[in-house]
């Protein structure tokens, strides 16, 4: 097939281990050197006949899924022209052509961008270009939206998009059958022993996942067989996942949380089950978790607030089998912590971590003092955690200050970003998370906030500097505007802006949104609050001063509920 262009090897834009960590890395066991389509081919192998993955009605055994997988493997390389390393942008619900997808990428070596189903034109054609990507999946139609079109115009306008690969009924000409193309094939054993014989290397980025974008658009993680592997399979070991496993997927699958914390590729590599959710809402979940004998899941505080809401009114008695809630993205209250095993009736597992590598997790044997007043330590020996001030010097066990990592599953650099890496990482390899935690003398860390300019919604990751630039930019009344977190109850914080005006004009925050919307912009990124000031409060060397504009519209809305009759 001829491409619209030449497309730059992964390699070019990968910022690799150092090789005396690879060797130390490899010399512990924990990279494997086996792509991770294999891994999960062993799992499936020892459960050949146990269900794998459900999806409402449809239910698959792991022989009937790992078939699919290599079937769809050949087919987008023999049919749709790609090859390995090629990349496609990966934009489809909680669905189980989301996980035959992602298999068959793994075993043919192409790479999934995992993209959110709340991205729009703005989000998904930047990853499409700045991943090269040669291929776009999507929902025909989902919550009203059009993906298919809005893939179509992305297509046009892109150098390298070739295909759009769609689930959902009609589909349009030109566009491919992605349920058609994960039908199972007539011999299993021809389609398997094909990738059996050509697996990708273990260093070889299997996955790209994004960022949470502190400085603009997101930013691409490439994440390789060895380190994700490793990634899923010590996540599973430390939740206790095996066999007998049932895992509710009901935040979006291509989140690095549900999909390898252990997620999705824990629970297959450990021959669990894998139940997809299009939505956490708890009338839903509930049913579900009764109806499968759900024994883990992963929510947001958001989330795990409404199910105890919920549960409070209605009692738990759905929730029986649920062993294992866990709880991350963002941190949850010490208050609503304590209130998980009484009202819930299961154990509390709270996860920090990040898409760029380290993760942190309470253990199921914690007293109730960690679960519920830490968000865990490091999951690997080979973790390196720091706590440092302003100049990079460490800070005593209980003193607040910025964490640095690195370790096995923690790359070296985001994808093509040199800039972004000057800031983000050390010379010696050191990530700066953005975050500012305390450790305790027993080595679990407690969040304390953020040291950038971010914005925490419910445990999507906003970035400040993109808000306002689109304001600037969608919004001619504007001379002046700052985005910042304000309180929420129910999400942690919510995007608030503050403006101020040309003069002469007016501006609505109805306006703003109905701008960002026209814009092709991710709607949870929109301003849900807006504030008309005269001017924005600065530091001393004249810089906006974001810590009193967060003070300010805490104070405001707290005057505004103490007005309250």
């Amino acid at each position: 097939m001829t491409r619209a262009r030449a497309v730059p090897p992964i390699a070019e834009g990968v910022v690799p281990w150092p090789e005396e960590f690879a060797r130390r890395y490899t010399e512990r066991g924990w990279w494997r050197g086996v792509a991770l389509g294999a891994d999960l081919l062993a799992a499936a192998d020892a459960h050949p006949d146990a269900v794998a993955l459900v999806d409402g009605d449809v239910r698959l055994t792991y022989r009937s899924l790992v078939a699919r997988a290599d079937t769809l493997a050949g087919r987008l390389v023999d049919d749709l022209g790609l090859v390995r390393e090629d990349r496609i942008v990966v934009q489809l619900p909680n669905c189980w052509q989301f996980v035959v997808l992602t298999l068959a990428c793994l075993r043919a070596g192409i790479v999934p961008v995992m993209a959110l189903p709340a991205h729009r034109q703005h989000e998904l054609g930047h990853l499409a270009a700045h991943s090269a990507s040669a291929a776009l999946a999507v929902p025909g139609t989902l919550r009203g939206f059009d993906h298919a079109e809005m893939a179509e115009e992305l297509r046009t306008g892109s150098e390298t998009l070739e295909h759009v690969l769609v689930v959902g009924d009609p589909v349009r000409p030109g566009h491919v059958d992605l349920t058609a193309l994960c039908a199972e094939p007539d011999d299993p054993a021809a389609v398997r022993s094909r990738w059996d014989a050509d697996q990708p290397a273990g260093r070889s980025v299997a996955v790209f996942l994004l960022s949470g974008g502190t400085t603009g658009l997101p930013k691409l993680i490439a994440r390789t067989h060895d380190d994700y592997a490793y990634n899923a399979r010590a996540s599973a070991e430390v939740c206790g996942l095996g066999p007998d496993s049932v895992y509710l997927v009901s935040l979006p699958a291509s989140h690095n949380f549900p999909l390898a914390c252990p997620g999705i590729l824990g629970a297959l590599l450990t021959g669990g089950r894998v139940v997809m959710l299009p939505s956490p809402e708890p009338e839903r979940a509930f049913a579900t978790v009764a109806a499968e004998g759900v024994t883990v899941t992963a929510v947001v505080p958001a989330v795990a607030q409404r199910w105890l809401a919920s549960a409070a009114e209605q009692g738990a008695g759905r929730l029986a089998s649920l062993q294992l809630l866990q709880v991350g993205g963002a941190r949850l209250a010490d208050e609503v912590a304590r209130t998980v095993r009484p009202v819930l009736g299961c154990t509390l597992q709270q996860v920090f971590g990040m898409a760029e590598g380290l993760l942190n997790y309470t253990r199921l044997d914690d007293p109730a003092d960690v679960v519920c007043t830490t968000q865990g330590r490091p999951m690997s020996e080979g973790d390196e955690v720091r706590v440092v001030d302003e100049l990079d010097r460490d800070v005593p066990d209980g003193t607040p200050g910025a964490l640095l990592t690195r370790g096995p599953y923690t790359p070296r650099g985001y994808y093509r970003a040199p800039e972004q890496n000057a800031r983000a990482f050390t010379p010696d390899g050191w990530y700066r998370s953005g975050d500012i935690v305390l450790r305790r003398p027993d080595g679990n860390l407690v969040v304390a906030g953020r040291d950038k300019d971010m914005i925490n919604r419910g445990g999507e990751k906003i970035s400040a500097e993109e808000v306002e630039n689109l304001a600037y930019r969608l919004c001619p009344q504007v001379a002046h505007v700052a985005a910042v977190a304000m309180p929420d109850p129910r999400l942690g914080e919510r995007v608030c802006l503050y403006a101020v005006l040309r003069p002469g004009t007016s501006l609505t925050l109805d306006a703003v949104r109905a701008s960002m919307a026209a814009a092709g912009i991710a709607s949870f990124t929109w301003p849900e609050h807006l504030e008309i000031v005269d001017e924005l409060a600065t530091t001393k060397v004249g810089k906006i001063d974001k810590k009193a504009l967060r003070e300010d519209i805490a104070q405001r809305l707290t005057a505004r509920e103490d007005a309250l009759p």
